[in-house]
């Protein structure tokens, strides 16, 4: 068991520090508005915010031991050993400060600076919510020498507080149980892996926080302890497991700087690609922010200095650019910040400036420093880097042949491309097509004015194992950029980008599979603003044809077409029941591919989203990069899940 690190309590914690931004009743008229969706991604959301609660108990010294628990019926208990919320009358609201918390939104600590220097959570809506979204939740806290008790249900409170027993004062904390409400929630199964995910980064942000997980589910039984000493070192060394590291150590600091929390962890390996992840109060800054601009400005400069002083450009008429010095970085960066500003598509990029200049003069100072004594460690990082500026130089060639001068410029367009007429790239599609034959019926099939096809033939270069002049000297790489016009890397623009909708259309097949992978590895590594702006899509072109007479049906899965078939079978006994089992794209003639797959007011697109930006970095790495006992291990792993397989 760790021991609890508590820090001085300069300002008290009671019932007055919550202040209070009052409603409630919109969260269930309106739950995705708070916890993104009534799905899978909403239901681990609840868990979620309770879990952060115990996390800023732990920012602020107060807690270092988390448990959550997964029952039987898939309600959940999540426990901390913090000092506990409030259960005083509140000055204003006159009632305890556990019911404020429980029943009134945006009421909690984390509004009051000084209870809370700083704490996750994005939006603040805190225990309330997930109070509203569950059929029944229930309260222990210890604190004072006493354990108290308090019931809700959907967002009221059943009961009122109650002091159970005494217990020893250095005993506090809370612990919350809840059972989310199955009228609300179009899924109620919680993931262990989704869960432990997260558990799993919290403890690497959090040092020597203690989390545990455990799934008391029949046949699911399974218990985790998560536990980084080191903090992002950790964090780091976990990212590259599956990697081969050009130095064995992680390059580390932690340090505040101008009333900012930062924590750095980075190291390379001998991938081409760069794989660096921010935090803010232990949020995922998907889209980055002052904080991650101020450290690649610093180890751009940093490098560029030593490669300059060590003679490493000597012979070459170029600097190393940002990319350069980011190829093959593995880093994780994390500040603390007492005010975040954050804006961006997802509210996930910080904005405040004083966090930029805090970081750039940190990593600038240390960074040289751990340079200069670190010789053969910089050896090798500079090395790197020449090496991709050697590479990125040979690139130019190649990308040459993909740039256009702009959106309207269709001279340098692919000839097999099949554009549409309208030039308001809001409303246009740019279908990639598995094979010719596919294409052909695309192309048929489509609505000239707003679709776009552009048939692909063959499998492209896996990105994950090739460096960017390899990328770029791939045909049908270079076709697909010059067809979207938004550039890549660092000449990447999305406003450029002549598509809104970029569909990924393959056979459903395994070869149609590892196609669609192979895009996805090119978008999620070269193109990521895409995916981020919400650009790619997956079609998803039916398994079968049910047909009888001049009846005729589409399915998807193996359930629909039995319930179509049966259907069919049980009808007037006009004739048997053909089903077609689709191969590919290419077996369906024009009209069938636009009924199915390419009718707006028809089809079903999945959108490519980015939101575990860790996790998908890995399970490319997995499937995608050179270790094979990685991939093995997933594959054994995950094959139950796997509904359709040709053989």
């Amino acid at each position: 068991m760790a021991t609890k690190n508590v820090v001085d309590d300069e300002q008290k914690y009671d019932a007055g520090q919550i202040q209070v931004l009052k409603g409630l009743e919109a969260v269930r008229k309106r739950p995705g508005m708070y916890i993104g969706s009534t799905s899978e991604r909403g239901l681990h959301h609840l868990v979620y915010e309770v879990v952060d609660n115990s996390i800023d108990e732990a920012l602020v010294g107060y807690a270092d031991n988390v448990r959550v628990t997964i029952h039987q019926d898939n309600s959940v208990t999540v426990e901390d050993n913090g000092r506990g919320i409030p259960v005083d009358i509140h000055p204003t609201e006159k009632m305890p400060g556990l019911e404020l918390a429980m029943t009134v939104l945006h009421a909690g600590g984390k509004f009051d600076k000084n209870t809370y220097k700083v704490s996750g959570g994005l939006h603040g809506v805190g225990v309330s919510v997930v109070n509203a979204l569950s059929e029944k939740l229930k309260v222990w806290v210890k604190r004072d020498g006493k354990e108290y008790y308090m019931d809700f249900a959907r967002g009221d409170t059943t009961t009122k507080l109650k002091a159970l027993r005494d217990v020893p004062k250095k005993e506090t904390g809370t612990k919350t149980w809840f059972k989310p409400d199955h009228t609300i929630f179009t899924d109620l199964d919680y993931r262990y892996d989704t869960l432990a995910l997260r558990l799993r980064e919290l403890s690497f942000l959090n040092k020597g926080v203690l989390i545990t997980l455990t799934d008391e589910r029949a046949g699911r039984e399974k218990s985790e302890t998560f536990h980084a000493k080191g903090g992002l070192k950790e964090f780091v060394a976990h990212l590259n497991a599956a990697r081969k590291n050009l130095h064995p150590e992680v390059l580390y600091v932690e340090a505040m700087k101008d009333d900012v929390g930062i924590e750095l962890a980075m190291q390379y390996n001998d991938g081409y690609n760069e794989n660096v992840f921010s935090f803010v109060n232990n949020i995922n800054t998907h889209e980055g922010g002052t904080h991650l601009t101020g450290f690649k400005a610093a180890l751009t400069r940093v490098i560029n200095t030593h490669a300059q002083q060590g003679n490493f450009l000597k012979k070459a008429d170029f600097t190393l650019s940002g990319d350069d010095v980011r190829e093959g970085l593995t880093a994780v960066l994390s500040v603390k910040v007492r005010e975040p500003q954050f804006e961006g598509q997802t509210k996930t990029k910080l904005g405040n400036s004083e966090v930029e200049s805090a970081v750039k003069t940190l990593v600038n100072e240390w960074l040289a420093a751990y340079l200069d004594e670190h010789p053969r460690t910089a050896n090798i990082i500079l090395e790197k880097a020449v090496s991709a500026a050697r590479a990125r130089e040979a690139a130019r060639k190649a990308r040459d042949l993909t740039r256009r001068k702009s959106a309207l410029d269709v001279g340098n367009l692919p000839g097999k491309l099949a554009d549409c007429t309208l030039t308001d790239p809001a409303l246009c599609e740019l279908y990639l097509v598995e094979g010719d034959s596919a294409g052909g019926s695309a192309k048929q099939g489509r609505r000239r004015d707003f679709q776009a096809i552009l048939p692909l033939r063959g499998k492209i270069i896996n990105v994950e194992k090739a460096r960017i002049d390899k990328v770029l000297s791939n045909e049908e790489i270079r076709t697909i950029i010059t067809a979207i016009g938004s550039g890549i890397k660092e000449e990447f623009e999305v406003e450029k980008a002549r598509y809104h909708k970029i569909i990924i259309m393959t056979d459903a097949d395994v070869d149609g599979a590892h196609i669609r992978t192979l895009l996805l590895t090119f978008f999620f590594r070269q193109m990521p603003e895409l995916i981020e702006a919400g650009y790619v899509y997956i079609a998803q072109p039916p398994l079968y044809r049910v047909a009888k007479g001049k009846e005729e049906y589409y399915a998807y899965d193996e359930t629909e077409r039995a319930e179509i078939a049966t259907r069919l079978g049980n009808g007037d006994g006009r004739g048997s029941v053909n089903v077609q089992r689709y191969k590919g794209l290419g077996e369906m003639n024009p009209d069938q591919l636009w009924n199915t797959t390419m009718d707006p007011e028809r089809r079903t697109l999945l959108k490519v989203n980015i939101e575990e930006a860790v996790l998908a970095d890995q399970i490319f790495q997995t499937l995608m990069g050179d270790d094979v006992e990685p991939r093995r291990l997933f594959i054994e792993t995950n094959a139950q899940f796997v509904k359709n397989l040709d053989i």
